[in-house]
């Protein structure tokens, strides 16, 4: 049985996986993301590949990452882990495993991951979207992974939703979908408007209450997130949107406004048989989608 390794990279947790060729993780570990500089969290990176490499031979090696990245460079460097700018990732980790590497973004991992095991198999044209603390996103497009020019395709949280006088974005920009409908935009509305909690998990609990200020919140995130899919949907002629995250994670709160929203955006007639649903694969989506860009090594 031929196993792949599948490593995922993000501000809060580092994971490394061996991955059969059905998708299964045959092992799994992970360490928090060091708070120390750009060494002591590679370092955490080379335990973790030391470990799984311990469980059993790899015929390679696929990488997700948080963003931005750079294909051509082999490099990355994470807006959630700073010390990391234009760090040699791909270098490192073929260096490290002595395996080839391929590297990917941790939207496009999760999109890849959800079509090969998840909510989205065998969907063709496929947006995955991750709605949490910030909004992150990939592209399956006629059945392969798009990475775009510099592999930063599928940055959907950056699409503009309200383009006249929208809030300032971290990405420089304003007004973007991920100033609307992340979980700390959400709380930071409701507060605006008068509730008293002071984060998203409060806020889906008053939500699930039935208080009326947070399933405002609810409903103005998730018609941004319609408006999103609906224009992705539009560019890239979609049949499938997959929905994964904290936010996500609320069910009915935030995928009832949000197909009803959809229902008003997507008026093409080929936009009308896009569906939405839930991710299945949750914090292994972008190790299952890292274990398939391997395959294709």
């Amino acid at each position: 049985m031929s196993l792949n390794l599948a490593v995922d990279i993000g501000g809060t947790k580092i994971a490394v996986a061996l991955v059969d060729p059905d998708g299964q993780l045959v092992h799994r570990a992970q360490l928090p993301t060091p708070d120390g500089d750009a060494e002591a969290v590679w370092v955490a990176v080379d335990t973790l590949l030391g470990e799984a490499l311990r469980h059993g031979p790899a015929a390679a090696v696929g990488v997700a990452s948080a963003g931005p990245i750079d294909l051509a460079g082999g490099t990355v460097s994470p807006i959630n882990i700073p010390q990391w700018q234009h760090f040699p990732i791909v270098e490192r980790v073929a260096a490290s495993s002595r395996l080839p590497v391929r590297l990917g973004g941790d939207g496009l991992c999760m999109a890849l991951g959800e079509q090969w095991r998840g909510a989205g198999r065998d969907a063709q044209f496929l947006l995955g979207m991750v709605v949490s603390t910030g909004v992150g996103g990939g592209l399956v497009l006629d059945g392969a992974p798009y990475d775009g020019r510099t592999g930063n395709a599928g940055h959907v949280g950056h699409v503009v939703v309200a383009p006249d006088g929208g809030d300032p974005c971290a990405c420089g920009g304003h007004g973007c979908v991920e100033t609307v409908a992340s979980g700390p935009s959400m709380v930071r509305w409701a507060r605006g408007q008068g509730w008293g909690g002071t984060d998203a998990k409060a806020l889906g609990d008053a939500a699930a209450s039935g208080d009326p200020l947070a399933l405002k919140a609810f409903d103005r995130g998730a018609r941004a997130v319609a408006a999103t899919i609906a224009s992705v949907g539009a560019v890239c002629d979609l049949d499938l949107a997959v929905i994964g995250g904290g936010v996500a994670k609320s069910g009915a709160l935030l995928f009832g406004p949000l197909r009803a929203a959809l229902a008003d955006y997507a008026g093409l007639e080929f936009l009308r048989g896009l569906r939405v649903v839930p991710a299945e694969l949750g914090g292994d989506a972008g190790l299952v989608g890292a274990a398939a860009l391997a395959r294709g090594l």
